[in-house]
């Protein structure tokens, strides 16, 4: 039996060799299991290992740059979003500013024409008033002008004009006491003067249908008439009023008066 001579305590010290041995037969063991574990008909050498274990450093490094890539492009996409946002966003406020003017625009219109329907509503209203006024004032006139007499120009129509007078003014008077004395001074001559009696010689002769001096026409001329001596209605009416003065009614009279 080999007697321990190493010191108790203390490991051999391993020389070169023995590190390189070491090392050749952990690198053979590592070869032959890759070896074992390969499929058939695969060829392992430490140079193919070396070559498949290169790659996955440079896998990594590319993994690596991937990521940075998608990290990059991700920020880029979301500022890009937040752009396309606010453009949005701004588009969204110009198209609600401009909708918003269109309405007070459609609403200041819409008034205007309100006020404008308006006001052409009264004016169409103070139109059809003014224009019924002048309607109701047309038919008193046609009214009046209808309801008005008309008298022939003979001595039956004189002497009815006069009579209408006559009442309206209080002279009394009948169509016959006219008629006869009218008959009488001037036989129904409008234009009749007395150029031979005591009148006549003091320069104020008789005249017209009831044979009337000046003077006495004017004094009892009656308003309404003519100022003319010779108007039939002025000289009867005239006439009628002198003698409804001196003798009550041109009626009382039956001779020269």
């Amino acid at each position: 039996m080999l007697k321990n001579i190493a010191a108790r305590g203390r490991s051999p010290k391993l020389t070169k060799l023995h590190k390189y041995s070491v090392a050749g037969v952990a690198t053979l063991g590592a070869a032959t299991l890759a070896f074992s574990l390969a499929p058939g008909g695969s060829h392992t050498t430490t140079d193919a290992a070396a070559s498949s274990t290169a790659p996955v450093a440079y896998s990594g490094k590319q993994i690596k740059g991937v990521e940075s890539d998608v990290a990059g492009t991700s920020a880029a996409d979301l500022k890009a979003k937040t752009i396309e946002a606010e453009h949005k966003a701004a588009d969204s406020a110009a198209a609600a500013k401009k909708k918003a003017a269109a309405a007070a625009a459609a609403k200041k219109k819409a008034a205007a024409e309100a006020a404008a329907k308006k006001k052409a509503a009264k004016k169409a209203a103070a139109d059809r008033a003014k224009a019924a006024a002048a309607s109701r004032s047309t038919q008193r006139i046609k009214m009046q002008t209808v309801s008005a007499k008309t008298y022939a120009n003979n001595l039956d129509g004189w002497i009815r004009e006069s009579l209408d007078i006559m009442k309206s003014k209080g002279i009394p008077g009948s169509y016959h006491g006219l008629h006869k004395n009218i008959m009488r001074e001037s036989s129904g001559n409008p234009m009749a003067i007395n150029d031979w009696d005591i009148n006549a010689i003091n320069g104020i002769p008789s005249k017209g249908l009831l044979q009337v001096i000046p003077p006495t026409f004017k004094a009892y001329h009656v308003a309404g008439t003519s100022w003319n001596i010779y108007d039939p209605v002025a000289n009867i009416t005239a006439a009628c009023n002198y003698a409804a003065d001196k003798y009550g009614s041109m009626d009382n009279v039956n001779s020269a008066y």
